[in-house]
């Protein structure tokens, strides 16, 4: 299991989570696992609850937030959230790490990260979020009508 970083706060795993990848996690100074896979995807897969109580036995925290579909606003809300409160490095997680880390840029974005720091973490750590880049730049606000 690799570990890539996105930002010094934030891991992302490259592959799909076993229970002893939490104690590995552990052991780079993560402190909060946010699952981001839904039950039922892969027939082997361990289950939401499995991976809840594996890092927990590690000593973290952990947030299910399933990425089943489209990326909404409420996902996106919640990884800032999570990221927000967690007292050490945190590491996401899904199949592959894709759409851990598409959320990652969003949630980064909408705290103000600059695009093209978000872009340049994203890709060092093996991701492209290219397909990302019009929904994380700022809009204009519309003139005022006078």
């Amino acid at each position: 299991m690799n570990f890539r970083e996105l930002d010094r706060q934030v891991l992302v795993a490259d592959s799909a989570m076993r229970a002893g990848d939490m104690v590995d996690a552990a052991a780079k100074g993560v402190t909060l696992a946010v699952n981001n896979r839904p039950d039922g995807e892969e027939a082997d897969q361990l289950s939401a609850a499995e991976l809840e109580a594996a890092a927990r036995a590690a000593g973290l925290d952990y947030v299910h937030i399933p990425i089943d579909g489209p990326l909404s606003g409420e996902k996106v809300t919640a990884l800032g959230e999570a990221m927000k409160g967690a007292e050490g490095r945190v590491l996401i997680f899904c199949l592959t790490g894709t759409r851990s880390a598409y959320l990652w840029a969003m949630a980064r974005a909408k705290e103000g990260m600059p695009v093209d720091l978000i872009d340049r973490n994203a890709r060092r750590a093996g991701y492209n979020i290219t397909p990302l880049l019009p929904w994380l730049k700022p809009r204009e606000e519309p003139a005022a009508s006078l």
